[in-house]
């Protein structure tokens, strides 16, 4: 079975036919499926759509339960938490539904981790770290673009000479260089390459 246009979470199946993993969704399976859009909801109170899954929350005075319920909890109201609690040991904990995610000094809401700059997140040598609320994900650096060659996916070198973005002068030649470009003054002409004289 081959996909011309591959199948990025998922398995190809037939002739461009991709059986996507659970939590991804398209004809290529590209996309982040939405599972708190799914009816039935599959959270009781809150959902948080996270790349490729989803986590439950509950409600203030509430405890989010093994399989996804939420209990009603006097302690947990008593806490006052953002997002739900648990009870360890007698003890009652405020949760953050994601590991991106940390309690705040208060210790009932929870703040973002920015993974970018603490160092937590760890993109290929090619990509660069874009932080989101509890969680990051790694895009191609500047100057490249995701392709699909040769049976996966990769950050390529934008060609900003055939893509006509470079900018460079009407007397000045467009050299192209991994992730960017150079412009240089044809002879005769003098200057940066964006202002040739």
């Amino acid at each position: 079975a081959t996909c011309g246009h591959g199948c990025k979470y998922g398995e190809c199946m037939g002739p461009n036919k991709c059986k996507c993993f659970p939590g991804f969704t398209g004809k290529t399976c590209n996309q982040d499926l939405n599972e708190c859009g799914l009816k039935p909801r599959p959270c009781e109170h809150r959902c948080m759509n996270t790349h490729g899954s989803y986590k439950c929350y509950c409600l203030n005075g509430y405890m989010l339960m093994p399989d996804g319920t939420c209990a009603s909890s006097r302690t947990c109201a008593m806490v006052n938490c953002q997002y739900g609690c648990e009870e360890v040991k007698g003890q009652v904990q405020c949760l953050c539904p994601s590991g991106g995610l940390q309690l705040g000094p208060n210790g009932r809401t929870c703040i973002d981790i920015d993974e970018c700059s603490t160092g937590q997140a760890v993109c290929s040598y090619n990509r660069r770290c874009v932080n989101t609320f509890g969680s990051f994900y790694c895009k191609c650096q500047l100057g490249y673009e995701l392709k699909y060659t040769s049976g996966r996916y990769n950050c390529v070198d934008v060609n900003e000479c055939v893509t006509n973005t470079h900018g460079c002068n009407l007397h000045a030649e467009c050299l192209n260089t991994q992730g960017s470009f150079q412009c240089k003054c044809k002879q005769g002409y003098r200057g940066s390459g964006f202002d040739c004289a």
